[in-house]
């Protein structure tokens, strides 16, 4: 992923220092575009070990239509932890008992997650996260008062019209984007914002377009969770994985990942992985964490760094 290493090296010498929405401040820049040949190794980072468990259950829990964390709780996943717990704090106004990333809320923030775990009505009541992704990909709803299954409809649209290039999925429902930014809680309108299928030569291709991009911790995520969801999509149609296309709107480094991103730059790449769907699954539904495997992954240490809430 030596393509990752000059993405970083360009905001840092072409970005602009911005103030931002969490209060930790930016560098970043406009527009910015990589792809990548799937059959030329998995795009898992390798300058850094990811978190491949969290990168699988997660687009699971986006395929089920689930916007509750219990389920990524209860399978040890923690990345959207600190959006439920936030949004808990903010409801209830707990800010001055438990100041953002301070010893309690970091210890409030384990009971939080062990009581969302255990306790379905609690989970029911402070585990949702209003309407991210699972709810746009799966339970779109309309204008119409219709609700859509953008999932189910663009796998249809493959087989049945795989040269249409109308074969677009979106994350950002105004509807419901509007409620949120005045709301002002919980998650944030959603990142990856809408994504395309395109066939060609019986290959599969996917180009996500995500309007802001956290370019240490998320942009890896991202970038392996549509590669992988490529090759869910391609299983399910009968072709082969193509390229995968990232298309960044603000792409960004926090003032606060400096060193880490430094201490990434200083590292050479090694030779990506192999993904391999190891079940002739049929069904989008059907997928299970057993279904994936990974080989050759041999990745640098993991590097630490806080998340922006």
């Amino acid at each position: 992923m030596k393509q990752y290493l000059e993405l970083m090296q360009h905001i840092l010498n072409k970005g602009e220092k911005k103030a931002d929405r969490t209060g930790t401040g930016t560098i970043s820049v406009f527009g910015y575009q990589f792809r990548h040949d799937l059959s030329k190794g998995f795009p898992l980072l390798t300058t850094k070990k990811m978190y491949l468990r969290g990168i699988i259950h997660e687009l699971l829990w986006f395929l089920q239509g689930n916007t509750n964390i219990q389920y990524l709780v209860q399978n040890k996943v923690r990345i959207w932890n600190e959006w439920a717990f936030q949004k808990y704090v903010e409801k209830n106004k707990l800010e001055k008992e438990f100041p953002m990333y301070s010893d309690a809320w970091k210890e409030k923030l384990q009971w939080f997650v062990d009581k969302v775990k255990e306790d379905d009505a609690f989970a029911e009541k402070w585990g949702d996260l209003g309407p991210v992704y699972g709810k746009q990909w799966r339970r779109w709803e309309g204008a119409d008062g219709k609700v859509y299954d953008q999932i189910a409809w663009a796998i249809k649209e493959i087989k049945q019209r795989p040269h249409s290039r109308r074969i677009i999925i979106s994350g950002w429902n105004v509807a419901d984007i509007l409620g949120l930014v005045e709301d002002q809680t919980g998650a944030p309108p959603p990142c990856h914002t809408m994504f395309q299928f395109h066939v060609n030569n019986g290959k599969l291709n996917c180009q996500l377009y995500q309007r802001t991009v956290d370019s240490f911790l998320g942009l890896p995520f991202n970038v392996a969770s549509y590669a992988l969801l490529t090759m869910m999509i391609a299983k399910v149609t009968g072709l082969e994985p193509g390229e995968f296309v990232h298309t960044s709107g603000d792409l960004h480094i926090y003032l606060n990942h400096l060193d880490q991103v430094k201490e990434q730059l200083s590292r050479e790449p090694k030779k990506l992985p192999t993904m391999k769907i190891v079940r002739d699954v049929k069904d989008i539904n059907d997928f299970t964490f057993e279904d994936f495997e990974l080989s050759d992954y041999d990745p640098h240490p993991p590097i630490k760094a806080p998340i922006a809430v």
